[in-house]
């Protein structure tokens, strides 16, 4: 999520819809590009043709694009040049000239109105975008750049401009057992899905200072989950799941544990530029979906050496497709390039994300990532213990599953 200043100096910008420069020059010149074709329209046609629907669309024009002040002069000016070329003529029928020119100031006014409603519902919606940026920083707010011996960066990419919120979360937390996090998916949309990603976030950090291993943290968000699917309607027990993937960078050797809840396997890239993935060895189920089946999380292990980035990401980015139908797949894309820094990482990703789906994606994109500078990490103090949460028996077992 990128740091917003305000709006741009200048009058009323909320009427002014359209972000670049290019299509706020071509909005504010098309209504005086409509009153400059009926001037050349009167001239060039016989008198019988008329000229009134060039100046009476002008003053529309600039009531669904530009400010009440653009509006107010599209219509003078509308109303200028059909007088002028009215008295201009030399046999003017004077019924049809009047009706003209009450046509123009009639639709004028009305214009002026549009505007109105136009600029106050721009304003509406300026209110709830600034909200709905709120929302999204107070649950998913920015990691510190720095954690101990890791540089971390985080992107939220919203698949629709105007979207500011979504299903999909992260977080970092540095705890007694090492820098702890969580990336995942929130099925669904909406308030529902945002409302999921609180509970998750709040149980993540809470259980990631107190369960002593990865399984526990994951069986802690397990029943986070179910006791709040059992309490409130809106989120959803019986359908409603999350992919997630939770990771430990422990203190000491250079080591990486993980485990999946059916997320996309986080990707290891190397100082030296090539690519490895972190597939799990035992798909597991997402979470939320314990009533369907239970098992032992399993802990899978790699190597985390200096200079190491580990980028997590969610399907967003996997499942951008091109013009063809090819999804995009980030490990050939990556292989054998080097980034200064994880930020720079996350823009040439997100970048070639949107290149490759032509700017339009179907998905809202969450990104960590995590690089190792330091070969011993700095850890919290432990202030509390909690026992071990014990295994579950298997029952189940289920492929890696996607949301939609």
């Amino acid at each position: 999520m990128g740091k917003r200043d305000g709006p741009p100096p200048g009058p009323d910008p909320l009427c002014e819809p359209f972000p670049g420069w290019a299509p706020v020059v071509l909005a504010r010149c098309l209504p005086a590009a409509v009153i400059i074709g009926g001037i050349v329209f009167d001239v060039l046609t016989p008198p019988k043709y008329s000229s009134a629907p060039f100046f009476v669309s002008a003053p529309l024009v600039a009531a669904s694009l530009l400010s009440l002040s653009a509006t107010l002069l599209a219509a003078v000016a509308a109303l200028a040049a059909i007088v002028t070329l009215s008295l201009a003529r030399q046999a003017p029928e004077v019924g049809e000239s009047v009706t003209e020119v009450v046509t123009v100031v009639t639709v004028g006014a009305l214009a002026v109105g549009i505007n109105r409603v136009v600029c106050r519902g721009n304003r509406r919606l300026a209110s709830v975008r600034s909200v709905a940026e709120a929302a999204q920083r107070a649950v998913l707010p920015t990691p510190p750049a720095r954690i101990g011996g890791l540089r971390v960066a985080a992107r939220y990419v919203a698949a629709q401009a105007d979207a500011r919120i979504g299903g999909d979360l992260y977080a970092v937390q540095d705890t007694p057992y090492g820098v702890r996090v969580i990336v995942g998916d929130v099925r669904g949309k909406g308030l529902g899905a945002v409302e999921a990603v609180a509970i998750l976030i709040g149980a993540f950090r809470e259980a990631a200072e107190q369960e002593r291993t990865l399984e526990g943290l994951a069986a802690r968000l397990e029943r986070a989950l179910q006791r709040e699917g059992a309490r409130r309607a809106n989120v959803d027990q019986a359908e409603g799941f999350t992919t997630a993937v939770l990771a430990e960078v422990p203190p000491g050797a250079g080591a990486l544990r993980i485990v999946n809840r059916g997320h996309p396997p986080p990707l290891l890239l190397h100082s030296d530029g090539t690519v490895g993935d972190t597939h799990p060895r035992a798909p597991a189920l997402p979470l939320g979906m314990g009533d369907l089946g239970v098992w032992p999380d399993r802990v899978e292990q790699w190597e985390f050496p200096v200079g190491s980035t580990l980028l997590l990401f969610t399907d967003g980015v996997t499942e951008a497709r091109d013009a063809t139908g090819t999804f995009y797949d980030p490990r050939p894309r990556l292989r054998g390039k080097q980034f200064r820094s994880p930020d720079a990482l996350l823009d040439s990703l997100t970048a070639d994300v949107a290149r490759h789906a032509g700017g339009r994606t179907d998905d809202d994109m969450a990104l960590l990532a995590i690089r190792r500078i330091d070969g011993r990490l700095r850890t919290a103090p432990i202030t509390h213990k909690r026992p071990q949460v014990t295994g579950r028996t298997v029952r189940l077992q289920s492929p890696q599953v996607h949301n939609d």
